[in-house]
This record gives structure tokens, sequence and C-alpha cells, in this order.
């Protein structure tokens, strides 16, 4: 198994721009391509995510597939929410046999917030925990048990982190725990905040931290001031300057005003050390993500270091 283009971005010093689609609730590949491919040549990887909002949507596994058999790099989401590490291991051997080679683990959206609220989570693992035996796996190329395991498993492992503005006693235990456990990555929060992202980006350089990872920080081309309110309140860990949302609320065009946005930012972003790229993300709004890396240029250009 070759290294994945993903893999080979983040470590050759470029800027890397990835973005995410959510699986549609439907078995037909064409609903799935309809949102994915307009992202194609744009983004480095595209994320599949696992079960949003805790609904239930088309499989991860399977979404990542599609996206390989169409020419498409895919990031699969893998949660423990909903399986046991049997389930997972399982999952883990299969990803690989399917050619699926980057993989970003998460906790999980609560089941209380999705539409089947009776839904009983799994939780057997906790993230970082799952990413140290993903690490053991393709490692050792072996269960937990000690049983081996043939083939390759030579994944591009991520975790999931929020920028913060640090305090003077701020100690980044959390990514630090995911990074010893095998992350290669960190796709983060929204952060449209870029003083902020130079404050943790520094801290994380000053710790020696951000040297031992990749990070990408998340961002959005925001259609409305409104939308940007919503996810500022409602939206936990999002970080956005209440100067982007003043400009949102003057354009004449808030739409075109979001792009241009969300590209600045982009721009800004590639000149902070400590920071390896952008994941854009835009659930409600997904026609813009190409539009906004297309109008950023930075993709692929050479990072700050």
């Amino acid at each position: 198994m070759t290294e994945s283009a993903f893999g080979a971005a983040l470590r050759g010093g470029k800027f890397v721009v990835t973005a995410e689609v959510a699986p549609p609730v439907s078995a037909d590949p064409a609903d799935l391509l309809a949102r994915a491919l307009p992202l194609k040549g744009h983004a480095t990887a595209v994320n599949v995510t696992d079960g949003a909002g805790a609904k239930a949507h088309m499989s991860s596994i399977a979404a990542s597939v599609i996206l390989l058999q169409n020419g498409i790099e895919p990031v699969l989401q893998v949660t423990c929410r909903d399986r046991n590490r049997l389930a997972l291991e399982s999952d883990f051997i299969g990803a690989a046999a399917l050619g699926i080679r980057n993989v970003l683990i998460l906790t999980g959206d609560d089941p209380k917030l999705g539409d089947q609220p009776d839904t009983k989570p799994v939780f057997d693992f906790t993230s970082a925990a799952l990413l140290q035996m993903a690490q053991k796996m393709r490692t050792e190329h072996a269960l937990p048990t000690g049983t081996a395991i043939k083939g390759n498993l030579d994944f591009v492992l991520g975790g999931a982190d929020m920028p913060l503005d640090p305090p003077a006693d701020w100690a980044p235990k959390s990514l630090v725990a995911k990074i010893d456990a095998g992350a290669d990555f960190v796709q983060t929060q929204f952060c449209m905040d870029t003083r902020i992202v130079r404050a943790y980006a520094k801290r994380l350089m000053d710790l020696g931290v951000a040297q031992r990872v990749r990070i990408l920080i998340g961002v959005a081309p925001l259609p409305s001031a409104k939308s940007a309110r919503w996810m500022k309140e409602k939206l936990f860990g999002t970080i956005i300057d209440d100067a982007y949302i003043d400009r949102l609320d003057k354009a004449a065009d808030p739409k075109a005003e979001g792009i241009k946005l969300c590209a600045e930012l982009m721009q800004e972003l590639a000149t902070i050390p400590g920071i390896s790229g952008a994941h854009v993300m835009a659930p409600q709004n997904p026609s813009a993500i190409p539009l906004v890396i297309e109008a950023s240029g930075v993709a692929g250009k050479p990072r700050a270091l």
C-alpha cells in the first residue's frame, strides 16, 4: 500500500486544504457524488462524516469507497459513539482492505442530540484510546490481543481539537494525549479569528507541540450574519470574530462576502507558523466550498514553518 496523497501533502511542507461531505440518507451513489464531485481537484482530501448530528446516513466506509472509485481521496471519520472495540477493529481492517488510508477519529455527537434520542451510545473507547489502538494496529500489525493482522494498514491517523486564546497556565493535555496516541494530524472546530489562531499556534510552537503534528484549522464560507451568530452561540467550541459578522451584516451580497472573508482567512492562516492547512466545512452551503478554495489560492502553496 503506497502512501496516501493526503499523507504526502502533510509531510511536504505545503499548505493543505481539506473539505467535508455528509453522506446522504440514500442508497444511490449519485446522491453522494452530487455533493462530492464538485470538490474533486480542489481539496487534497475530503472528509466523510460518520453519523453526523447523531443521525443515520449512508455508512462512512461505503461513502469513502464510492469517493475512491471516483478519484477523490477520502478521510474516513470514525466515531466512538456507535461501535464497540470488536466492531471498530474489524472496521479498520476492512477499511484498509478497501484502500482507505486516512482516518479521523472522533468521540461522536451524543445520541440525545439526534433524531432518535433513545439510541444507546457505546463509547467503549475514548478518542485517544481508539487512536492508540489504531496506532498499535498499524505499527505492530496486531490486534490488542496479539493476534497478527495480515496485509497493510498504513493509515494516516487524525484527531480533533478546539483552538482557543490560551491563558498563561494553559496546557494542551487533550491534544498531547492524541499525539502521543498516534495522531499525525488534527482538524479543528471552526475558528474564524486569526488573532486567536496566532495565539493558539504560538503557544503550541513554544511548547514543542505543533512540531509533532499537522494542524488544519476549521473554517467556513458563512452565507449570512444570522448563520454566523447562530454558530457562534449554539455550536460548541466555535469562534467567530465579531468584525467578521459585522462585514456579513453590512454586505450587499452576504454569500459572496462570506466566500471572500473565508478566502482571506485561509490566506492569512497560510502565514502562521505551526498551522499546516485549513479544513473547509459548509454543511448548509456545500456549493461554496470549491469557490472559496479556488478564491484563496493557497492550496498546495508553501506554508509558514
